[in-house]
């Protein structure tokens, strides 16, 4: 008895170490951690990559408003120069029409007449050699047109001409005048090197004589004015149409060309200023960058800090939580092992119950049979000395053999077995339990038939738990819905295994199947008996199959 208590405890101890081997708690812990970690990996780099993309953003604004204010700077700049050019080309124009209405009819208009006689076609000619389609003109083209200039300035009135235009520019801002004939020619000059050239292929030249003015701003650096040479100077020139008095047609063509050095180094000086406020401006944007990206970079970690905040909360919920969940899973546990002990007493108080019916039965029947048998042996001997002739002692000799047959069956079931594992018959105890049930009423309408399979391998079990579930598989066959004509009882191998078949046949001999084979609670038990012993118990065809480990195989595992 000894024994059996400390095997039904090493039993449970097992049991109870199986239901508490998965530790929610550490798992979780584990689990949790590592994921809560990555997370906040990914959420820290997130946030770097914010600033950084905020900061770059800042930067890029920057880059654009400083850019813009430069163009805003050179937009001013040019359209002041242009407003500049625009201005005083409206001035030389109207210059243009004082000299024209001053000097023109008496002075330049009878200059430019006689200048249109000398000819000038045998000057262009000397262009159209080798250097022809060149638009510099050549040396000899150079000389030729020097030479027509000489002759120009000696033509009467020229002299007079040339004092009245420097009377009339003195102490203005007008550095050069120039006046060209319908052919390009330039008839007066102020400078008078330049008299005589042929301006013809010249833009400016070629839009003033159909009526447009064409003005444009240029640096010299040394210019020739009047009565003097000025260097580094600013000057807008203008070429001019000339038109006769009182009509639109154009004789001629003026040149002007003025000052405008003070003008441009006040538009240098604006736009100096303009460029220093946007200097100042630009500073104090880059300023505010840096101390947004500080109250970003400050927000951003008060963000992070509140999401890690609200991850360890959320951690620390969860981890209640499972804590929870493993308390109740202990409980569980625990209430699976009482009741996996409160199975094993009730195990022990049936299988003690059935051995003393067993026993009872036994010494009841077993005292008569003693008796008959020695009045059976007396009469035979009476018989053979002739006293009883008409004593039919054999039918009680059969009797008494029946009785012991049935006696020796309920002891077979009932004899006492270890519950440690054990080398058995599989076949000797499933026909013990099928006889045994064999005595119950309710099996007399049901008979169980047991067929064995000779040369069965032997099986390691606890002998007490291979009755009990023996008995529970061939009860539930035989009180399923329907009732069944008969119950089987099947001994043989499978892949090495032990099996052993309880099926229901009907009244035709075919397969009678029943619900009660996967919904009684019965096979349950059975299931965790035969899986405590190493086996397992499937549902083939409406039957029952218990597997269950041969000796060799049971050898080979451990």
């Amino acid at each position: 008895m000894q024994d059996r208590i400390l095997a039904g405890g090493g039993l449970l101890a097992s049991f109870a170490d199986r239901a508490e081997g998965f530790r929610l708690t550490r798992y979780f812990t584990l689990t949790s951690l590592a994921a809560f970690a990555v997370v906040g990996a990914a959420l820290f780099v997130l946030e770097r990559k914010e600033s950084t993309f905020f900061a770059e953003v800042q930067k890029e604004q920057a880059a654009f408003f400083a850019e813009a204010q430069q163009g805003l700077t050179r937009a001013h700049e040019q359209a002041a120069r242009s407003d500049l050019l625009a201005a005083h080309e409206a001035g030389h124009v109207n210059l243009a029409r004082v000299f024209a209405n001053v000097l023109w009819e008496r002075d330049f208009a009878p200059l430019v007449a006689r200048a249109e006689r000398l000819p000038v076609e045998q000057c262009r000619a000397l262009g159209s050699g080798a250097d022809a389609g060149t638009s510099e003109p050549t040396e000899r083209q150079r000389a030729c047109f020097a030479a027509l200039g000489r002759r120009i300035m000696d033509l009467p009135g020229f002299a007079a001409l040339d004092t009245k235009a420097y009377e009339a520019m003195r102490g203005s801002n007008v550095f050069k005048i120039k006046v060209f004939d319908l052919r390009g020619i330039t008839v007066y000059s102020s400078e008078h090197g330049q008299i005589g050239e042929d301006k013809r292929d010249n833009l400016g030249w070629q839009s003033a004589v159909r009526g447009q003015p064409a003005s444009e701003l240029t640096h010299r650096d040394r210019f020739s004015a009047f009565e003097r040479v000025v260097e580094n100077r600013d000057l807008i020139s203008s070429y001019l149409p000339v038109h006769a008095p009182g009509s639109d047609r154009i004789v001629g063509v003026f040149e002007i060309y003025s000052d405008v050095t003070p003008l441009i180094e006040q538009i240098k000086r604006t736009s100096a200023y303009i460029a220093g406020l946007t200097a100042a401006n630009q500073r104090v944007l880059e300023s505010r960058a840096q101390d947004n990206d500080r109250k970003v970079e400050v927000s951003s970690r008060w963000l992070l800090a509140i999401v890690c905040g609200l991850l360890v909360l959320l951690y620390l919920a969860l981890l209640l939580l499972v804590r929870i969940g493993q308390r109740i899973i202990d409980r569980q546990a625990q209430a699976q092992a009482r009741a996996a002990r409160r199975e094993q007493e009730w195990h022990r108080e049936k299988m003690a119950a059935l051995a003393t019916m067993a026993a009872a039965i036994s010494h009841e029947v077993g005292n008569p049979l003693t008796t008959i048998t020695l009045l059976a042996q007396e009469i035979v001997e009476s018989k053979k000395r002739g006293d009883y002739s008409d004593c039919h002692p054999e039918v009680i000799l059969e009797q008494a053999w029946r009785i012991a047959h049935m006696t020796r069956q309920m002891g077979a079931f009932a004899s006492a077995r270890s519950e440690a594992r054990e080398l058995v018959d599989v076949n000797q105890m499933a026909k013990a339990v099928c006889d045994f049930l064999r005595f119950d009423q309710r099996y007399r309408s049901t008979p169980v038939d047991f067929r064995p399979t000779e040369g069965l391998p032997a099986s390691v079990v606890v002998p007490d738990h291979l009755n009990e579930v023996l008995m529970n598989i061939v009860q539930v066959a035989a009180e399923g819905t329907p009732a069944p004509a008969r119950v089987v009882v099947e001994t043989g191998t499978r892949g090495g295994q032990v099996l052993v078949r309880v099926g229901r046949q009907g009244p035709d001999g075919a397969a009678a199947p029943s619900a009660a084979a996967t919904t009684d609670l019965r096979v349950e038990a059975a299931r965790r008996r035969i899986a405590d012993m190493g086996g397992r118990l499937v549902v083939e065809n409406a039957a029952l199959c218990i597997l269950l480990p041969a000796a060799a195989e049971h050898a080979a595992q451990s």
